[in-house]
């Protein structure tokens, strides 16, 4: 299984990004996925997860803000991201949780400065 990341940049304060990442090989139908970030010195926090029936999960400073959604068909998860503020700035991850294990995309860079 392999997870490709993309949709990170430089933006600023209030501003908006899609983050997206596909994952290709044996995927099963019953799986989770998910967007987790890091900043340097600190842990990888969830940001938000999504299951193969649509049930949402965000952290607190996520919510209302950040929407996740998914492509079964394409096996596609996205991070639609508005109101971006300076700490959300961070490396962020795609993680997808199935029965043969947990795969990680690499990371893609989110700067919001002004």
């Amino acid at each position: 299984v392999q997870l490709q990341a993309s949709g990170g940049g430089l933006v600023q304060p209030g501003g908006s990004l899609r983050l997206s990442c596909a994952a290709s090989g044996s995927i099963f139908s019953r799986n989770v996925m998910g967007w987790y970030r890091q900043t340097p010195g600190k842990q990888r926090e969830l940001v938000a997860t999504i299951t193969d029936n649509d049930r949402t999960n965000y952290v607190d400073s996520a919510k209302g803000r950040f929407t996740i959604s998914r492509d079964n068909a394409k096996n596609t998860v996205y991070l639609q991201m508005n109101g971006l503020k300076p700490e959300d700035t961070a490396l962020y991850y795609c993680k997808l949780i199935q029965r043969t294990g947990d795969y990680w995309g690499q990371g893609t860079q989110v700067t919001v400065s002004s």
